[in-house]
């Protein structure tokens, strides 16, 4: 199928908040890892949301160009021509954007958009997020409020996030944050809904932080409190009403324990963003392909190798296709296997 329009994606966000799921939603840097993440999605007959980081852009270009927005643009090119290929709606997003890559990253990828419906073609991509955590509250909204009247304006869905996710994730290290700042409060919530709600009919989704972390950690060594997003829920609800509750995201999902994330699904969690878990899935059969055949890998002392194990196609299939198994794995935490709309 097509990647999904503004109509279709906003009924896949209303299909799992209805139904108490939520979408993975898969970091991809290349056309590899982007196919694993549409096979993954396929095989469970779940709808997803594939994304781009400034990271994952600027690799997507190579190392001389190192151009995220170019990267960007065609990592989703690529996936708006192979998604036709599958039976489930895709949503096609870019990840974590701080405010000083606004002007190099969000701002051209959303007017690449504004090209293309002008030409009379879909948009390249359905929603954007701008992180603004670094900055007070308020700085934060006086910066999301006009990019969310742009995106809104073209049909584009915007994610904000409110509170610092710790960890590292793209670069950005947060692991040196007070426990304070990883846990979004009910005043800040109801503040982002009175805030945003001024853009009149806009959608968007907001990443409110609960002690969640980017990347993966032993049990114990990181304390969420889905509890969290239940308080701020009910105080914006108390506030503005039922049509204010949010659609939430919930960063760092990679090594969640299974409850946690259920419970989360609960209070509102219709996306999870995993990227730490689908890297390592990505790698790990890379590296036993090279272990289990490093004389034909190698040349050594002379010899040719054998150009079946050194064909990267030989080990990037490997990669692919247990990348893919966990993409699997996530749509069946998040409860999505077999929630396409497609297939409903």
């Amino acid at each position: 199928m097509p990647i999904a329009d503004y109509q279709t994606y906003c009924k896949m966000l209303d299909n799992a908040k209805q139904k108490g799921f939520a979408y993975p939603a898969i970091n991809v840097s290349s056309m590899t890892t982007a196919n694993a993440a549409l096979k993954g999605f396929a095989d469970n007959q779940s709808d997803g949301i594939i994304q781009v980081s400034t990271g994952g852009g600027e690799f997507a270009s190579g190392v001389n160009v190192k151009d995220a927005v170019l990267g960007a643009i065609s990592i989703a090119e690529h996936i708006h021509r192979v998604a036709d290929r599958y039976d489930v709606y895709i949503a096609l997003h870019t990840d974590h954007c701080q405010p000083k890559k606004v002007e190099s990253f969000l701002i051209p990828l959303i007017e690449e958009t504004e090209r293309r419906r002008a030409a009379g073609q879909p948009n390249l991509f359905n929603s954007h997020m701008f992180d603004g955590s670094e900055l007070a509250l308020k700085e934060n909204m006086d910066v999301a409020v006009p990019l969310l009247k742009r995106c809104h304006a073209v049909e584009i869905i915007l994610e904000i996030e409110a509170g610092v996710v710790g960890g590292e994730e793209d670069g950005v290290d947060h692991s040196d944050q007070p426990a304070e700042k990883l846990y979004t409060t009910p005043a800040d919530m109801v503040e982002v809904a009175r805030r945003l709600g001024e853009v009149e009919g806009a959608r968007y989704m907001f990443a409110a932080t609960f002690g969640n972390v980017h990347g993966v950690y032993k049990p114990g060594n990181v304390t969420l409190t889905p509890s969290i997003l239940k308080d701020g829920q009910d105080a914006v609800v108390k506030e503005f009403g039922q049509d204010a509750h949010f659609d939430l995201v919930f960063h760092g999902g990679s090594g969640s324990p299974v409850e946690q994330i259920h419970e989360t699904l609960g209070y509102g969690v219709i996306k999870m963003n995993v990227d730490t878990d689908t890297q390592y899935h990505f790698t790990r059969p890379i590296v036993h392909h090279i272990m289990t055949n490093y004389d034909g890998v190698l040349r050594i002392e002379g010899e040719m190798g054998n150009k079946k194990v050194y064909d990267p196609r030989s080990y990037l299939k490997k990669a692919e296709e247990q990348m893919a198994e966990r993409v699997g794995q996530a749509v069946q935490d998040l409860k999505a296997v077999g929630t396409s709309l497609l297939k409903t």
